[in-house]
């Protein structure tokens, strides 16, 4: 399998969009193709650099819609030669390549709302190309991060012309994604929607709606995926943005999907991030497994749209990497490709328990009363070191870079005589409290080495007023110092925790700037008055109150 495709759209997603500037179809920037318009319900043109093979059509066709320009951004001088060398793997192929740029991006008109268009004019856009001389009407759909949001958009949008998917990195719910638990993501929302052209106004006014409401669930795959009638091959990385993305949309289509979607999905799960990974980790054998593969995408492609006996609905459909000691230059055999018949494989959940000596234990605690207390004020935030990262450093970078303070608190297990494997999602259940109305909570699994290396394997927040949840009706503020159970959803992962190592659950409240600082007011970002305050934070590990590490254990047979 080949990801020249995802390294380009990644390094694509940083550049900032021209205007659009509409024209006649006629020859494109990129050698090769021809630019075309295609026209919307309500009238828009969005252009489209279509790459033809040689021979006579009609063909079969694959699409890309793209916010990131389809010719390439402008100060990218290798861009064109890139594009259409992507172009060329595709019609080499016997394909017709379609990339477009989505409206109010390039060369096409319209407003750019982010995503909010992508339904309809997925859907018109496959309309359009069904009634092309040169396609005869079968169409796959293809794009990595937010190629894959659009290319999701198209699927829930149930064209019949449309007959499968490759999606790489792209989430389940936007909104999820923006503030996972109810916090915001500061430098990676923000800071992309700004330079996507997006004004300040409409950032802060998508800062303000963090409940759950139509607003997020228009273009919501949770909410809409049963409307995708299509196989799709999910791809994602432990270290990505959107990992859950990959892991969700393929368990729920695969299991309960419409007829034409359930039981023909696949995905494959890799160690990478959105970009390269920062830290002191590789993933060598995940590189040699992918040059043994072959390329994934065009078999799935061949076989949905040319009906190509190749073989690919007969292998497994959850390929995953499972994760192991991974030092540059010496990593352990234990990191290998894995494969399993369902997302999450069959497990075991096991808990550890927090100690008030900062260990995690398997035995329940049976103190009467035992917490752990901290300060968190919002004027010293801890400060981001790796995770799921889009626009700066990211992956297994090492936590101790974050220094001994009182509000980072470090639990971990003894050293491990024998390995520990996971697979599937991993959780927190907090029993925690305030002394006000509102704050954050800030969990991080990490794999401690032996020396002392302490690599950051997921981390997710919650915000207190949204424990139950983000309806209307589920928020609410907190009883200032009166204990509560905040389940942290750290997503999903496979990892082995080998031998010699340690298993550690850090907690604090907060993380920036990955994400926004909670000013501890309880208030609502929107007409916000009060100044920001410091919290005074506890975490529970005592027999009415437990607090614990839920990992998904596994037992492969080596």
């Amino acid at each position: 399998m080949k990801f020249k495709h995802l390294a380009l759209t990644t390094a694509l997603a940083l550049a900032l969009a021209a205007g659009p500037v509409a024209a006649q179809s006629g020859p494109s920037a990129i050698s090769g193709a021809v630019e075309e318009f295609a026209a919307m319900r309500d009238g828009v043109k969005l252009a489209a650099n279509v790459f033809k093979p040689t021979g006579k059509g009609p063909w079969p066709v694959i699409i890309s819609r793209t916010p990131y320009l389809k010719d390439g951004p402008k100060d990218r001088e290798n861009a064109p030669a890139q594009l259409a060398s992507q172009a060329k793997r595709y019609t080499d192929a016997g394909y017709v390549f379609v990339v477009q740029d989505t409206r109010g991006k390039g060369r096409s008109e319209g407003a750019y709302l982010a995503f909010e268009n992508d339904i309809e004019d997925g859907y018109d856009t496959l309309e359009w190309i069904a009634a092309q001389p040169w396609s005869n009407g079968k169409v796959g759909i293809t794009g990595g991060s937010a190629l894959g949001i659009t290319g999701n958009a198209a699927a829930m949008a149930a064209h019949p012309a449309l007959k499968a998917a490759y999606v790489v990195v792209a989430p389940s719910d936007l909104g999820e994604y923006r503030a996972p638990g109810g916090v915001p993501k500061e430098k990676d929302t923000s800071g992309w929607l700004r330079e996507q052209g997006v004004e300040d106004k409409v950032i802060e006014a998508s800062r303000a709606r963090i409940g759950d409401d139509v607003f997020w669930n228009r273009g919501s795959m949770s909410a809409k995926r049963k409307y995708i009638r299509i196989p799709m091959f999910n791809v994602g990385g432990w270290y990505d943005i959107f990992s859950e993305g990959a892991t969700g949309n393929f368990a729920w289509l695969q299991n309960h999907g419409a007829k034409g979607a359930r039981g023909n999905q696949k995905v494959l799960m890799g160690p990478f991030g959105h970009g390269e990974l920062s830290g002191d980790l590789a993933y060598p054998a995940y590189e040699q497994a992918l040059k043994s593969a072959g390329d994934q995408e065009l078999r799935w492609f061949d076989h949905w749209l040319k009906g190509a006996p190749n073989g690919i609905m007969d292998e497994p459909p959850v390929s995953y990497f499972m994760m192991a000691s991974a030092r540059k230059g010496a990593p352990s055999p234990k990191n290998r490709m894995m494969t399993s018949a369902n997302w999450p494989p069959a497990h075991r959940e096991i808990r550890y328990y927090l100690t008030a000596d900062k260990g995690l234990s398997p035995a329940p605690p049976t103190a009467e009363a035992s917490k752990t207390t901290y300060r968190f004020d919002p004027a010293k935030p801890v400060e981001t070191v790796g995770g799921a990262n889009l626009t700066f450093d990211r992956g297994p970078m090492d936590q101790r870079a974050i220094p001994e303070r009182q509000d980072y608190l470090r639990f971990q297990t003894p050293v491990l005589d024998k390995d520990l494997v996971i697979a599937g999602p991993v959780r927190v259940e907090l029993n925690a409290a305030t002394d006000g109305a509102d704050t954050d909570f800030m969990a991080k699994l990490v794999d401690v080495y032996p020396d002392g290396y302490e690599a950051i394997v997921l981390d997710a927040p919650v915000r207190a007023r949204f424990r139950n949840g983000r309806m209307t009706d589920d928020i609410k503020p907190m009883t200032p110092n009166a204990p509560e159970e905040l389940v942290i959803d750290l997503w999903g992962t496979a990892i082995t925790f080998e031998k010699g190592h340690r298993i550690a659950l850090h907690i604090t409240s907060s993380n920036s700037p990955r994400f926004e600082v909670n000013p501890n007011t309880g208030e609502a970002p929107k007409g916000a008055r009060l100044k920001p305050r410091v919290a005074v934070n506890s975490v529970y590990h005592d027999a009415a109150h437990p607090s614990a590490l839920v990992l998904p254990v596994i037992y492969p047979e080596d």
